[in-house]
């Protein structure tokens, strides 16, 4: 399913860990990891050592991809390495795109030591600009990252956006097998975004159900026959969460729209939310635009 996966790095000890997962992820799909650091264009990086002009950020870079390597090479992975200046973010995005990346893996908020490059906003800029799948990991302290998934939780708006990524997930769990949770929430605090309306003027509990059934019938189609539907009211990112932890969940499923640059919007502010805050991998989807 996946054949090349990118992997931006900084070599810090929450990276490490997400560099073994990204591992995991290559084994099952007999994949070539792609090391990518980026050095900060943004920042002053160029000095002078032994009378030569250098970017003190390549040659760091240099030496984490290295590691990197030594790191992946113990581990038997077919691997590449790179690394490239630019503004972090749109250079993550753009490269995948570039190089024919199939997924993007790396780490968001939980744990202290992730530099400013990778961590946060940076990785949260990825899912809105990349056209490919991100696979972010919020890495948290004395927790140990699993693969394969067993549990997956697809939520869905009925959307085009929604129903896009559903398919890719769904296509996963296939090849995992593995069961899918599909959640449907209809938000009666009337507060954003409703994720249980579809605009068919039918109510928004109906609309809900309908939308988790989409999704049930195209898991149907691709052989995925283990699924569990979830139609909760509540405000969405909140209840995701809930259903996370209630269902033992390994990871999760969402898409983004179509829309490239910073102003995408994430089913709302739905997926941002989950991206930021959920405790397992969140997988984001783009919908074509």
């Amino acid at each position: 399913m996946y054949d090349s996966i990118l992997l931006p790095y900084d070599g810090s000890e929450g990276a490490a860990d997400v560099l073994h997962h990204a591992s995991e992820i290559a084994h099952w799909a007999d994949a070539t990891v792609r090391v990518l650091y980026v050095a900060d264009s943004t920042r002053d990086s160029v000095t002078v050592v032994e009378g030569q002009t250098v970017d003190a950020l390549v040659r760091h870079g240099e030496d984490v991809v290295a590691e990197a390597t030594r790191a992946l090479e113990t581990l038997g992975v077919t691997h590449e390495t790179d690394v490239v200046q630019g503004n972090p973010a749109p250079t993550i995005a753009d490269y995948a795109e570039q190089y024919g990346q199939d997924l993007i893996v790396m780490p968001t908020h939980g744990r202290e030591g992730l530099s400013r490059h990778l961590a946060g906003s940076v990785s949260e800029k990825v899912v809105r600009l990349s056209s490919v799948p991100v696979l972010s990991v919020r890495m948290q302290p004395d927790e140990e990252l699993a693969f394969t998934y067993e549990r997956l939780l697809v939520p869905t708006d009925g959307s085009s956006a929604a129903t896009h990524a559903a398919r890719h997930v769904l296509d996963l769990a296939a090849a995992l097998d593995a069961t899918v949770h599909v959640l449907s929430v209809v938000d009666d605090t009337a507060l954003g975004i409703d994720i249980g309306a579809t605009g068919s003027g039918k109510d928004s509990e109906q609309a809900a159900t309908e939308a988790v059934e989409e999704i049930v019938s195209a898991a149907d189609d691709r052989g995925v026959t283990d699924t569990v539907t979830h139609v909760e009211h509540g405000e969405p990112a909140p209840t995701i969460r809930e259903c996370i932890e209630s269902e033992e969940i390994d990871a999760v499923g969402m898409g983004t729209t179509g829309r490239r640059g910073t102003d995408r919007i994430l089913l709302g502010s739905v997926a941002e939310t989950t991206v930021r805050s959920a405790p397992v991998p969140v997988l984001t989807v783009a919908e074509p635009e």
